[in-house]
């Protein structure tokens, strides 16, 4: 078996309680430890856990040590934590294969649990995600397990304090640019002085939310079996459902998609004879007469994956014969963070667009023609963030778009290239 040990008091505890039982049970252990790259005490973190296997395997204890150091680092806009969260589970699941090891033990604890409660609820999450960490899944044919779920961070502070053991201090824990770090220092306390059984009550959230998942999951593979064939999912059919049982059943069958494109279905879907969405850049959706269907392969040229255009400057669209221009404005244009993550398609029917504040929307068809754009001259990008229509060539920024007055923000621009 292999523990996931970053040398801090809850994984070292792990570590120790796990090797002290696995030695009379004649099994080895092996530690897993990532080196992300991303704190100078980084390299002296590697160096003390060899040091502590070394001494431990002197003792005639069953355990080894086996590290990796991340290579990269997140791209521009990407969250840290996201980006060390995922690259330390992939190199957690390639050491363990590596080393033979079928069964993975993770640290976290009841603490640990009710934080990502509340963290998810703050991002608006649905069942799923209140319901927070497993206390086990399958992943890569390796077991994950997180055997102290259910114990207070008091207990492992005291196995700690039992056994002598020498933690590390990771400065990030402290770190306010992220989320938990804040949730933690700030928030925590406040929380827990006022309501001292908060834990508990978060924990019991997560509980009864991965039952609440878990029954949605099961009323949308019933849903489905009956929605869905070789053509696709059949949309009169998933019309008929009630409102809820259509979103989870359409969120279930995309399995992964963006929340905002499921909302976008779920609005647009029933007012469509055909149409066609982005999915990822390998795939889109394609409604044709009257099944919503799977489309592999690579994106038409009038589909495009999310692009950063909160940077000022000219950035081409060589796939759509033009170019968005991007400026810093005082005003009248959209906020810097809406456009970090803009998707561009093509009208694909259905969109309204609203020229003015205080001005009803209306179809692009009928904004179109009142503002005398030719037929012929309707074929640019539209720029989206979300669910949220941000620009249209000819037409401009969509009035529900426009950033507040003083916020960073910038106007745009469609550049068309004209062939000589």
């Amino acid at each position: 078996m292999a523990v996931a040990f970053s040398g801090g008091r809850d994984s070292l505890a792990l570590l120790h309680a796990t090797v002290r039982a696995a030695k009379p049970l004649g099994l080895s252990v092996v530690a897993l430890h990532v080196h992300h790259g991303l704190q100078p005490q980084a390299g002296d973190w590697v160096r003390s856990a060899i040091r502590l296997c070394g001494r431990w395997q002197r003792q005639g204890w069953p355990v080894r040590l086996r590290w990796h150091r991340l290579v990269g680092a997140p791209a521009a806009g990407d969250s840290i934590e996201a980006w060390a969260r995922r690259e330390r589970y992939a190199a957690l699941e390639r050491m363990a294969i590596e080393e033979g090891a079928s069964l993975v033990l993770l640290a976290q604890h009841r603490r640990d649990q009710a934080e990502t409660v509340l963290l998810q609820a703050l991002r608006g999450a649905g069942p799923r995600g209140l319901a927070a960490m497993p206390r086990r899944f399958e992943r890569g044919g390796i077991d994950w397990a997180r055997p102290w779920l259910n114990q207070p961070r008091t207990a492992i502070e005291h196995y700690v304090q039992r056994h002598r053991l020498r933690p590390i201090d990771d400065p990030s824990n402290a770190d306010p640019r992220f989320a938990r770090s804040r949730l933690r220092l700030a928030l925590w306390p406040a929380l827990e002085g006022h309501f001292p059984q908060a834990e508990t009550a978060l924990v019991a959230v997560a509980e009864r939310a991965w039952e609440a998942a878990a029954a949605l999951v099961e009323l949308a593979e019933s849903d489905l079996r009956a929605l869905v064939d070789e053509r696709g999912l059949d949309v009169a059919a998933w019309q008929a459902l009630s409102p809820a049982r259509r979103a989870n059943a359409l969120r279930h069958w995309l399995a992964g998609a963006p929340e905002s494109l499921v909302q976008r279905l779920l609005v647009e879907l029933p007012d469509r004879r055909q149409g066609a969405w982005p999915l990822d850049v390998q795939r889109r959706l394609s409604c044709y007469r009257g099944r919503l269907r799977f489309v592999e392969g690579a994106p038409s040229p009038r589909e495009t994956p999310t692009l950063d255009l909160s940077t000022p400057g000219i950035h081409e669209l060589p796939q759509w014969q033009g170019a968005i221009e991007v400026t810093a404005v005082a005003s009248g244009g959209i906020g810097v963070d809406a456009l970090r993550q803009v998707s561009i398609a093509a009208r694909s029917g259905g969109e309204s667009f609203q020229r003015a504040p205080r001005t009803p929307p209306r179809s692009l068809k009928k904004q179109y023609q009142q503002a005398g754009i030719a037929p012929d001259e309707r074929s640019g990008p539209l720029l989206w963030s979300g669910d949220r229509l941000l620009f249209v060539p000819g037409l401009g920024i969509d009035a529900r778009a426009l950033a507040a007055p003083g916020a960073p923000q910038c106007g745009l621009r469609w550049l068309l290239h004209r062939s000589s």
